[in-house]
Order: structure tokens, then C-alpha cells, then sequence
């Protein structure tokens, strides 16, 4: 961690007033005297600031049902951002410490991870640490059931998306028995697709790739964690939830 994250985690200094302190020669490291704000530090360092041993406080975990129309971002834009629904809530400070560890289009809805953590985040979010993410896909076209085990192995095998120069990594698709009375009406067959990639609008572009179209979209698992809460609603996540990541 950066030492004027850590300083700022410690103490109700901003960033800024951080820095500053730093500038002085009023952080100590290990019995040295540091005076480079990127310095990267361990928790388990000793940190002085005026003599005063720091400690950072405990890192935070929470999982969140996103809904449409909310953007995963730390300001709000067109559209309000995500942490708006945790700054209306008093029992969480600091939401400018807090980032998404992984996020989701504005029209898409379900489950998201926000966390202080960064190293927490890298465990997520990066493609080699194969963390599965499942979402409830729905389609405009229904899939005709002499297609289902060929388009199950594509996906299986990667799918060469426009503008790539390699395949996806292998995905693990599911086809929901389609209801004869909504496609009638219309409305979308669903699907259930697992991947451990992000890749930017990856599934909207999976699904074109093989000639459908999405029309809904709502991530309903990250590794082992399932959505549980209500939509706009959010919970800390238990122990060993956060641990399980950590593999």
C-alpha cells in the first residue's frame, strides 16, 4: 500500500494534508524518516506520524445489488453513480476510499463487490486468477435445441470477438428451457453464462458473435459469493468470504 493511503486509512487526514505531513519529515517508516508519498508499505510496518504509532483501519467488504440506471463509478455523470446509495446510508464513512472490484454497465443489473482492498481487488478482477463471475443472460433470439450442445461448445472453446486478436477464454453456457408462451409474446429466452474474464461489454459481444443479441443482463454470482440482498441494498460480507477469495 502506498503510504499516503495507509496514513490516510489511519487518521482523518485527506490526501492532500497526507502529503503534506510526508513533505514535513513527520512519517516515520521502520525507525527511518520517509519522505516519498508513493512509498509502498506493509501493514505490518511500524508507522510513526508525530510520534504517534498508526494504525490502518480494518479494511472494508461489501457486496451490493446493483439496479439499472446507476453507474459504477465513484462521481455521479448522466446517470447517479453507485456510491450514492451508500452515501445516503450514515452507517458507512470515507465512501471515497472504496472503489468496485469489477464493474458492470449502466443498464446492467445484480451483484457487485466494493472494497477498499486493492489487493483484495486483484484476486477478482485478474483473468489468471480464474474467478468465475455468472450472470442471467437474456436473448432476443431463442436457441432452437438441436443448436444447444454445438453453441455450448463454442463457448467452451472461446469465441473470436471483433476487434480481438484472441479467442475468449473457455466459458461455461447453460440454455434455460425456453418458455413456448414468452417467446410467443416476444420476450427473451434465458441463459446462464460463467466466465473469468471482463473484458469491455464481453458478454453483449459473445452473444453477437454467435449471431444473438442480449436484451437483459444481471450478474448473479462472483466466485463462491450469490446475491442475497434486495435490489439498491447491500451487506458486508462474512469472513469467510472475503477469505475465500484469497485462494
Amino acid at each position: 500500500m502506498r503510504l499516503d493511503k495507509f496514513i490516510c486509512k489511519s487518521t482523518e487526514l485527506t490526501k492532500a494534508e497526507a502529503i503534506q505531513c510526508i513533505h514535513a519529515g513527520e512519517v516515520i517508516v521502520n525507525g527511518e524518516t520517509v519522505t516519498v508519498e508513493s512509498t509502498q508499505i506493509h501493514e505490518n510496518n511500524t508507522i510513526t506520524l508525530n510520534d504517534k504509532i498508526l494504525k490502518s483501519r480494518p479494511f472494508r467488504y461489501i457486496v451490493m445489488h446493483k439496479p439499472a440506471g446507476i453507474v459504477c463509478s465513484n462521481i455521479d455523470g448522466d446517470y447517479p453513480s453507485l456510491f450514492s446509495l451508500l452515501e445516503n446510508d450514515s452507517s458507512i464513512e470515507r465512501t471515497s476510499e472504496l472503489h468496485i472490484a469489477g464493474r458492470l454497465d449502466v443498464d446492467t443489473t445484480g451483484l457487485v463487490l466494493i472494497t477498499d482492498d486493492g489487493r483484495w481487488t486483484y484476486n477478482i478482477t485478474r483473468p489468471d486468477k480464474q474467478c468465475t463471475k455468472t450472470y442471467r443472460v437474456g436473448l432476443s433470439y431463442s436457441i432452437a435445441e438441436d443448436a444447444v450442445e454445438a453453441l455450448v461448445e463454442r463457448f467452451k472453446h472461446g469465441l473470436q470477438l471483433q476487434g480481438e486478436n484472441q479467442l475468449t477464454l473457455p466459458a461455461l453456457l447453460e440454455v434455460l428451457p425456453a418458455k413456448t408462451s414468452n417467446i410467443k409474446k416476444g420476450e427473451n429466452q434465458e441463459v446462464l453464462l460463467t466466465i473469468t474474464e471482463g473484458k469491455y461489454h464481453q458478454v453483449k459481444r459473445m452473444f453477437a458473435a454467435v449471431g444473438n443479441r442480449v436484451r437483459t443482463l444481471h450478474r448473479e454470482r462472483i466466485g463462491d459469493i450469490q446475491l442475497d440482498v434486495e435490489l439498491g441494498q447491500w451487506r458486508y460480507l462474512t469472513a469467510s468470504e472475503v477469505s475465500a477469495f484469497d485462494k
